[in-house]
């Protein structure tokens, strides 16, 4: 569970009037005395108790400042190689610089970077009074991160030219006219230095101490006070507010979604897309104005603790800029974010004249409340409950088998894989860990049952991460169930939270916390996932980047190992039915239309993700959507023909997409909830500003069809909605044939005895779920 606070101005989800470019020279930012104990108080834990630890000399000091420029410009768009050369002289005393409590000098490269961003988007608001010509043969190289620095303004203002060329003619691909794609970029480039002069010192801080933090290995990260509050919400699935999620729509903080149960939604009070203008304290506190303020802002005002009262102004969805504002007092409450709950359905497959129902449980991550399970609660909310509870609902409709779908789930809480895992295959070991001294122990459930005997499944991806892959392993290691889909993420590593401020013996929340990494695990079977991942008994294509995605793309990451087998006993044996079960799934998606329109696509997309340029030239490009417009309709004749730019194109526009395993931070928040990241690492960096977006092969699909040339933020909340619920609806091939699969397990031991033998556990006698 990862909350990504983009630093860099591009990454910033608001769309705000354009406004003339503001003067650099009065937005210095400085550190407080608090950071500079902090990364002290950090460094002694890093230095002392990480599973890896370095001490913080002269070559830890050069990672850190290499990784820091790179956090802040990781495509080498507003940097020059002069700006770098400026501060080399400092680059192997960063650690003296920390151990002085003196932090002026990532500061002052923040203070460079703010002004540079202000030079390039100026430079680039400048080029859209003369226009473009889109005759030429020229391309635009958009996948920058391993390219040198620039040299020379001329080198750097050309990659500008060129970048807001192609801004440009993704909106005359997208049927835009002139003036008003002269009004949509200058509003977005303004808006990029609108985000920047919101930035403050503890985005700066964070973004440092991540730089240090991640130069030892990929896991380890800082939090910031607010980034640990979010991780804390975003681990117990509660949080203490309104229930509303929130989003920023041009200078207004705009409600996106209504959270059922929560104080907002009993109130009555609320529609989507009203605008919160003003928030008040008490009964009687004065009302603040949040207009254009960052969105994270505003959401520390509105939360507060349980009881307590929150007035909000509120501008309605349906009143114009003038309309009459209302005021609406409500009381803040505990809110439980749902959404990322464990959740089922059933899939009915057909097999003749009998139905196989399938029940599906949908875990987006190993959730635990960790504050309540310490205080003896009983019923604290965690995975492993709602899990149990699900079952047992399931088992209740007489499902014939059950499949897990953990695709982009990035892990979580160690106890709760170890828990979740004892659901299927019943008391004994699930994981084993080795600290840094060598001990190796093993991770034991010694208190969940079995609840499900009956045919199991797993599906995983590229994303599934962590937990997921703790969980997915034991369960093939046991010979439990089927493991389908794509290799795992390749994660091996545990983390733990170290509160600074209760380190650093601090009354007031000023030191943020560590997640240190302080253990690698391994499989029952004594081997690791790091790197490796797990390995799917029937494998689907790949949907990410192989090359992009993963634990490999880390250069520090730590490299694969084993330990001893541990003792366990098998509850089941796969290996028979594996084989039969692989032939009937190519027999099926052999002649499955929608299974090879989706191959098909991965493909296309997974050769698109390969190039690194794109041609600027109007009719290449158009010949080129066409195309795959062609392809498209041939594959997906269901779907109307659309008129927006490719997928290609959409891939090289400048909406920033998330790094490897992140989330784009500012783009909605829940009163509340703060976002999730897709591998499960909780980490502070920055957002690249230019490569390609989401990898998978609907997306693509979903691009080539949707894309009109706008960020994602500059869509009216209208359309983001639409297309959110549109991408909802679509066909999930993946999981139906995952469930046709566990069907055909079904039908092949049906009736066979000494099979069903094989394949199913060993019989259970307690089945109570917890003791």
């Amino acid at each position: 569970m990862f909350r990504y606070l983009a630093l860099i101005a591009l990454a910033f989800a608001a769309t705000v009037s354009a406004k003339p470019a503001p003067d650099a020279g009065n937005l210095l930012l400085k550190p407080t005395t608090d950071q500079a104990q902090a990364a002290l108080l950090a460094t002694r834990f890093l230095t002392r108790f990480h599973y890896k630890a370095e001490p913080l000399d002269a070559s830890m000091s050069e990672k850190i400042f290499d990784r820091y420029f790179d956090a802040l410009d990781a495509d080498r768009l507003f940097f020059l190689q002069a700006d770098i050369d400026r501060f080399t002289p400092q680059r192997d005393k960063l650690g003296d610089a920390i151990y002085d409590e003196d932090l002026s000098v990532p500061f002052a490269i923040f203070n460079l970077y703010e002004q540079r961003v202000t030079e390039r988007t100026t430079y680039a608001r400048e080029l859209l009074k003369q226009g473009f010509d889109f005759s030429k043969d020229e391309s635009y190289a958009y996948q920058r991160d391993k390219a040198p620095w620039p040299k020379t303004l001329d080198e750097v203002n050309d990659i500008w030219r060129k970048r807001v060329k192609n801004d440009w003619l993704r909106l005359v691909l997208a049927g835009k006219k002139d003036a008003d794609i002269r009004t949509t970029l200058d509003k977005r480039y303004a808006n990029y230095l609108d985000r920047m002069r919101q930035l403050n010192s503890e985005d700066v801080f964070q973004t440092f101490m991540n730089a240090y933090a991640m130069a030892i290995d990929p896991h380890t990260n800082y939090l910031g006070p607010r980034a640990s509050e979010n991780f804390d919400i975003a681990m117990k699935l509660s949080l203490e507010g309104i229930g509303a999620v929130l989003q920023l729509d041009d200078d207004y903080t705009t409600i996106r979604e209504i959270v059922p149960g929560g104080p907002a939604a009993t109130s009555g009070k609320f529609k989507v897309g009203d605008r919160i203008v003003g928030v008040g304290q008490g009964t009687s506190g004065s009302i603040t104005d949040v207009i254009g303020w960052r969105l994270d802002d505003v959401v520390d005002l509105i939360r507060g603790a349980k009881d307590t009262t929150v007035r909000l102004e509120v501008l309605p969805t349906d009143a114009g800029p003038d309309g009459k504002h209302q005021l609406i007092a409500l009381v803040r409450k505990k809110v439980n974010i749902e959404e990322q709950a464990a959740k089922s359905s059933v899939i009915e497959v057909k097999r003749g004249d009998v139905d196989r129902h399938i029940g599906v449980i949908t875990l987006p991550t190993f959730y635990e409340d960790f504050d309540a399970r310490r205080r003896g609660d009983a019923d604290y909310k965690s995975a492993t409950h709602d899990v149990a509870k699900l079952l047992a609902a399931l088992k209740k409709q007489n499902v014939d088998g059950v499949l897990i779908d953990l695709r982009n789930n990035g892990g979580g809480s160690l106890s709760e894989a170890i828990d979740l895992t004892g659901l299927f295959v019943g008391k004994g070991p699930v994981v084993q860990v080795r600290n840094a001294n060598g001990r190796i122990e093993q991770g034991n459930n010694t208190h969940i049952n079995m609840v499900w005997d009956g045919p199991l499944a797993v599906l995983v991806n590229r994303n599934s991460a962590s937990a997921s892959e703790i969980f997915a392993g034991a369960i093939q290691d046991y010979g439990r169930g089927l493991i389908i889909g794509e290799p795992t993420y390749g994660k091996g590593t545990v983390q733990n939270l170290v509160d600074l401020d209760q380190m650093g013996q601090s009354e007031k929340t000023a030191y943020g916390e560590l997640k240190m990494t302080i253990q690698q695990f391994f499989r029952v079977d004594g081997a690791s996932t790091q790197l490796r991942g797990v390995t799917p008994d029937i494998a689907f294509p790949i949907t990410a980047d192989f090359a992009q995605n993963g634990e490999q793309t880390y250069t520090n990451a730590l490299p694969w190992a084993a330990v001893p087998v541990a003792d366990y006993t098998p509850t089941s044996d796969l290996k028979t039915i594996v084989p039969m079960l692989e032939t009937l799934h190519t027999e099926r998606t052999a002649k499955e239309k929608d299974w090879q329109a989706y191959e098909a696509d991965i493909a296309d997309w997974r050769k698109l993700r390969k190039e690194t340029a794109i041609s600027l030239n109007e009719q290449v490009r158009r010949r080129e959507r066409d195309e795959q417009e062609k392809k498209r309709l041939e594959r997906h004749p269901e779907i109307a023909a659309a008129t927006g730019p490719t997928a290609k194109e959409s891939a090289s526009g400048t909406t920033p997409p998330v790094k490897k395993d992140g989330d784009a931070a500012q783009s909605k928040h829940v009163d509340v909830i703060p976002s999730k990241s897709s591998s499960g690492e909780s980490s502070v960096t920055l957002v690249k500003a230019n490569p390609a977006q989401t990898t998978t092969a609907a997306a693509a699909k979903d691009d080539a069809h949707q894309d009109d040339g706008l960020q994602a933020d500059e869509r009216s909340l209208k359309t983001d909605l639409a297309q959110e619920q549109a991408r909802k609806n679509e066909k999930d091939v993946v999981l139906t044939e995952t469930a046709r699969i566990l069907a055909d397990e079904v039908d092949l031991i049906h009736g066979d005895t000494k099979l069903a033998a094989h394949v199913l556990p060993h019989p259970i006698l307690d089945k109570d779920s917890i003791d």
